[in-house]
């Protein structure tokens, strides 16, 4: 039985672990071709063998990509292009914790890096990908990965949620300039997912940010990677401009995932955030 993502080109940026991983290998189940781009070369490289090991020899590659370089971006969505013919799918993962800490004390340096990982990505991926796909004359579909932060306060830093306020906006604006071409612009908001970005190798200590949520499972990547192939699929060929929040009820209930005040760890002291790109 084919797939829903049947013969489709994707391009998913932060495949070398977490989320991206999860949606990578689920896309390739689902039947598409998928270039995982990471700045991280082993998690990449990983990704891809793990991909190969569960029989998708020939339909998954990577590239190396700092998703905030424009001329890294346009380089990632050329070689989607000529490994496999067109591009159909771009999902703009990739991302870090960023800048957290007192907004007296916030850097403009961490400030500015955290805009340039998580925004400035977002806009590159969406003009290069968006570029593509109108070459291609094909329609396409365009995800970012947004956050429960960027809606509500209390769920992460300062400058992570401003930045993912802005992918949320974003998502609204480019999808109404593309929607002529058959380009859908649509963002998942996760809430507190068990990845290597959230707990960098030591899940149990955020046991309690579960326990906030409604819902009794904790959230994996998994969870976010079946969403991801929905809205990228024709089953969602009339949505486009959406926010899907995936968080286990978490907003539903209104609820702070850190903590208030002196309580949220985020605003004890200063510091970055780099995720999993191998800068300590």
């Amino acid at each position: 039985m084919a797939g829903r993502l049947q013969d489709k080109v994707a391009i998913i940026t932060g495949g070398g672990s977490g989320m991206g991983r999860d949606t990578v290998l689920h896309f390739l189940d689902e039947g598409a071709r998928v270039m995982v781009a990471d700045i991280n070369e082993d998690n990449g490289r990983q990704t891809v063998a793990l991909a190969k090991a569960q029989g998708h020899a020939d339909r998954a590659a990577f590239v190396r990509c700092d998703v905030a370089e424009e001329a890294e971006v346009a380089a990632m969505v050329a070689a989607a292009e000529r490994t496999f013919g067109t591009l159909d799918i771009t999902y703009l993962n990739a991302g870090v914790g960023g800048a957290f800490g007192p907004i007296g004390e916030t850097t403009v340096e961490g400030w500015d890096y955290t805009f340039a990982v998580l925004v400035r990505s977002v806009f590159l991926g969406m003009k290069h990908a968006s570029q593509a796909m109108r070459r291609h004359d094909r329609g396409g579909a365009i995800l970012s990965t947004a956050s429960v932060a960027g809606i509500v306060g209390g769920a992460g830093s300062h400058a992570y949620s401003a930045a993912k306020a802005a992918v949320i906006s974003l998502t609204q604006n480019v999808a109404t300039e593309l929607a002529p071409h058959r380009i859908r612009v649509n963002a998942i908001a996760p809430g507190v997912i068990s990845t290597p970005l959230l707990h960098r190798g030591k899940p149990e200590k955020f046991e309690a940010q579960f326990r906030r949520q409604p819902w009794p499972e904790r959230g994996e990547g998994r969870h976010i990677a079946t969403v991801a192939a929905f809205l990228c699929s024709d089953d969602a060929r009339f949505v486009t401009g959406e926010t899907v929040k995936v968080d286990g009820g978490l907003l539903a209930q209104g609820i702070a995932i850190w903590g208030a005040g002196a309580e949220n760890p985020l605003l004890r002291a200063p510091g970055v955030n780099y995720g999993s790109t191998g800068r300590r």
